[in-house]
């Protein structure tokens, strides 16, 4: 069972790559708005695309941690 438990936690790791990654591409983009305001809607679009990307990265992330442990830890 202890292998199960190291597979599913290193899958869910993706989580806390997500939320670095979410986090340096919010302050990154402040960053942009506030150098160059008349850019705002192409960044703020840009912005939104990566970080809902980088969000479904998570979910993969948990959902194969979920099946892990649910197909493996029946046995």
């Amino acid at each position: 069972m202890g292998i199960i438990a190291l597979g599913a936690a290193v899958a869910v790791l993706t989580g806390a790559g997500a939320g670095i990654g979410i986090g340096l591409a919010t302050a990154k983009a402040t960053e942009s708005i506030a150098k160059q305001p008349e850019a705002k809607s192409d960044i703020r679009t840009s912005l939104i695309i990566g970080c809902a990307l980088a969000e479904a990265t998570a979910v993969y992330g948990f959902v194969t941690a979920l099946l892990i442990i649910i197909m493996l830890g029946s046995k």
